[in-house]
């Protein structure tokens, strides 16, 4: 019986039959993922492979991130490394601002590079419980008389220290005013209300307000109020031509920018100690004190 089932073995061989070891079948899907089959006698087992699972990459580091575009990066908080502290500052309000005589929204520029002083070239011997009026006179007569869109100045200041919100957009913002022409972009002007040539002095509480509110507006963008910096006019009408460079120091009088006697023989003569001021309520060590530290 044995040899007979060898022999019957080895005609199917020769002739190419079927063998009755487990047989194995693989098939694969290239486009839906491999299934494999296999099957051992008369049991057979499904396999299927799925794909890897996706796995979250990990966050670039902050130095490899892409910069933001400008629009987002002017929205980014900048901390000053010499912050002065804000002063305390009577808004538009308070002071009875009519916002329906206003003509345009307000224009912004990038920063606060510099400070440009003026004066009202008004009486001195007003009351300080009256200013509110007479900024209410100013303020009107930019808009109806001279056709401007709001009045000129970014801040008023009375003889009393008290600082008063001009031109609206927000006082800690880079409002552009219309104080001085030709240098209007990036810079703010401070009216000191009075007159402040050589016949009429400067109160200390005044110069000092000033001060606070130089180091503050100029401490948000880091500027050092005793340096200077460079400016391009963008017009022909004030002391340079169109497209002219121009270098002023970063609290500079109007004079310096336009024809003008602006803001007066005494409250230019002041413009060094209101500099020195701002920059000590900035932090900032004095001149000596800096070049030892080189």
């Amino acid at each position: 019986m044995g040899s007979h089932r060898a022999a019957k073995h080895a005609r199917r061989r020769a002739a190419g039959g079927p063998r009755r070891a487990t047989r194995v079948w693989a098939t694969a899907a290239a486009t839906a993922g491999a299934v494999a089959v296999a099957a051992i006698g008369v049991q057979s087992l499904l396999i299927r492979t799925d794909p890897p699972p996706v796995h979250a990459r990990p966050a670039p580091s902050p130095q490899l991130m892409p910069l933001p575009d400008p629009a987002a990066r002017a929205g980014l908080q900048h901390v000053p490394l010499h912050p002065a502290r804000e002063p305390a500052i009577v808004p538009r309000k308070s002071w009875g601002a009519d916002e329906s005589l206003r003509t345009e929204p307000p224009h912004y520029s990038a920063t606060v590079k510099a400070v440009f002083l003026h004066h009202t070239d008004s009486g001195n011997g007003y009351k300080c419980a009256d200013v509110p009026e007479t900024i209410r006179d100013i303020y009107s007569g930019h808009i109806q008389s001279r056709h401007w869109d709001d009045v000129a100045y970014n801040f008023f200041v009375d003889k009393c220290g008290t600082i008063y919100e001009g031109r609206a957009g927000g006082s800690d913002r880079p409002v552009t005013g219309a104080h001085s022409l030709g240098f209007n972009q990036d810079t703010m002007g401070i009216a000191a209300i009075g007159t402040y040539d050589d016949k009429g002095s400067v109160p200390p509480a005044m110069a000092e307000a000033i001060a606070r509110l130089a180091a503050w507006k100029l401490g948000l963008s880091d500027i050092d109020p005793r340096g200077k910096v460079t400016l391009v006019s963008s017009s022909s009408k004030s002391r340079f031509k169109k497209g002219e460079r121009a270098v002023f120091h970063v609290i500079a009088g109007h004079r310096d920018a336009y024809m003008t006697d602006c803001p007066g023989k005494e409250l230019y003569a002041k413009l060094p100690e209101i500099r020195t001021e701002a920059a000590r309520l900035q932090g900032r060590p004095p001149p000596a004190a800096a070049q030892s530290d080189d």
